[in-house]
């Protein structure tokens, strides 16, 4: 399989969305196909600029390869970030969010942070547009997150900025010392960035081994202009990238004549350095493994990060910033001892308030809503969890239940616990039941063979039943987020009703640690990571 990505990368598009997009289309079609675009610097600009977009809010108009955008960089664009009710500004342009990691299905990991650095008149005023100290701190934390062993870190992708970091560009204003920090300490192979309406492209430089990696990982770095500016500086840039997972190390680390000293090699990130910089904000990424998305958690978030006074929120559609996740592995929030194995896309954590030791969460390790959106490999890898899970609970004389909730829920997330063998054919009738109950109609048919055979575009519940086929539905309006965990709290099946909401079983930190440490070891013998 063909894992290269081609990528097209735009500087400042200030709001002349219908000559882009025709740019774009005219590229793609020349020169394609692409992956995606991606953009930098100011994408919106004037108010009056705004009607252009409607022609492909109607989808009258279409884009034509998947694009993502940046936050705002000052107060007079924030405007219209505050419309943006969903991460899809329209079908095929996206906000990635004020900072974070998002993977594609690929595996390339592009690292972000948006706006411009906070001075001290801003640190706490919570602006869009500004970004601080905890805002490196998280995209850095989430590159490491997935890697136990630190001396292997192999750097990101990408890192997409819109201000220049300091050092650079002697001569360049408007800098950003965080921006410089958070690129030596992760290295990307391509650091790119807009906002200064200069194209500028110097020698690759090389980074000094340290703590996190022993390799010289290179990184190149390219500052693209305002798109279509009259000076005809270079405004869009192509690359086609194997993920850095997936390169051989000698690749990683081959030099270049034309290589230069790290601008950064002398600069002085005493202020910046993560020394006792330990997240005090507490464990929420498994807050709730049921209703991670309900609508009293969603309208804090709303009015924790709208610029406005509007208290009238609009249901949100879960966006990529890993802050907003509880659930992708990169999460600047994660609670590590529920972490059971890592693969290379997936990973086994204790469900918070668990229904018993042995209730147990699949979850993608990047930013995916649902497995109807997974490639082959990724598909291939939850299956092996899958199988794994089933060998583990059948030699314990129990039959796996498995069930997936793609409702009020922005991120991946199938539970798995077993069910004694003497009462595990009960779980079709307890199923069919409980539909009953709550007026649902629940489908028995094959098992899926691959993400086609899910719905793409709607909400969805799957159970698998022992079997082999499934019983699903799509009649998801008012559907009640406790249900799988309804079904196998019944009392003829594991008779515990009492822990149908999983707040009522919340377990102290000791517990969950002795409990995840416990089965990890149960598990070892089938855990196919190690």
């Amino acid at each position: 399989m063909d894992t290269k990505q081609r990528i097209l990368i735009v500087g400042d598009v200030k709001g002349k969305f219908k000559s882009f997009f025709a740019r774009v289309e005219n590229i793609n079609k020349k020169s394609g196909p692409f992956d995606l675009v991606l953009c930098v610097g100011n994408f919106f600009g004037t108010a009056a600029d705004m009607v252009e977009l409607n022609d492909y809010k109607s989808k009258k108009k279409s884009v034509a390869v998947p694009t993502y955008i940046l936050g705002p960089n000052d107060e007079s664009v924030s405007k219209f970030y505050e419309d943006i009710q969903e991460d899809d500004i329209c079908p095929n342009l996206s906000y990635l969010g004020k900072r974070g990691v998002y993977a594609t299905s690929s595996g390339l990991k592009i690292a972000y942070v948006s706006g411009t650095e906070a001075d001290g008149n801003h640190l706490k005023t919570g602006l869009e547009w500004k970004f601080t100290k905890a805002d490196v701190m998280a995209v850095k934390d989430s590159c490491f997150a997935s890697k136990s062993n630190m001396g292997d870190y192999r750097g990101v992708d990408l890192l997409l900025t819109s201000q220049w970091p300091s050092g650079m560009k002697p001569e360049s204003e408007g800098c950003s010392k965080l921006i410089s920090w958070l690129a030596d300490t992760i290295k990307p192979r391509y650091h790119i960035c807009g906002l200064n309406g200069d194209y500028y492209e110097p020698p690759p430089y090389r980074n000094k081994p340290d703590k996190n990696t022993q390799m010289e990982l290179a990184t190149r770095f390219i500052a693209l202009a305002d798109f279509g500016n009259t000076e005809k500086k270079k405004y869009i840039y192509a690359l086609v990238l194997t993920p850095v997972e997936k390169m051989r190390i000698i690749e990683l680390i081959q030099k270049t004549t034309d290589e230069v000293v790290s601008p950064y090699a002398d600069m002085n990130f005493s202020e910046n350095s993560d020394k006792g910089s330990k997240d005090e904000r507490g464990g929420q990424y498994f807050y709730d493994m049921n209703s991670s998305y309900d609508d009293n958690a969603r309208k804090r978030r709303s009015q924790g990060n709208r610029i406005s006074g509007n208290q009238d929120q609009k249901r949100q559609k879960p966006s990529f910033d890993q802050e907003k996740c509880w659930f992708c592995l990169s999460s600047g929030s994660i609670e590590k001892h529920l972490i059971i194995s890592v693969g290379e896309h997936f990973y086994l954590a204790l469900a918070k308030g668990p229904v018993n030791e042995t209730h147990i969460l699949i979850l993608s390790i990047t930013h995916i809503q649902n497995a109807s959106l997974l490639s082959a490999e990724q598909w291939t890898e939850l299956n092996k969890f899958k199988e794994a899970l089933t060998q583990f609970f059948k030699d314990r004389e129990e039959t796996i239940f498995l069930y997936e909730r793609n409702y009020k829920t922005g991120h991946l997330q199938i539970n798995a616990i077993g069910v004694d063998n003497n009462v595990a054919w009960k779980i079709q009738h307890v199923l069919e039941d409980k539909s009953e109950e709550h007026n649902i109609t629940l489908e028995t048919v094959p098992k899926p063979g691959s993400p086609s055979e899910l719905p793409q575009k709607c909400p969805y519940f799957v159970a698998e039943l022992p079997d082999g086929n499934v019983m699903f539905t799509k009649q998801m309006k008012n559907f009640p987020l406790h249900f799988g965990r309804e079904i196998i709290c019944a009392d003829n099946l594991l008779n515990c009703e009492e822990k149908i909401d999983w707040r009522q079983c919340n377990l102290a930190k000791e517990e969950e640690e002795a409990i995840t440490k416990s089965f990890r070891e149960s598990f070892q013998p089938y855990d196919f990571t190690v």
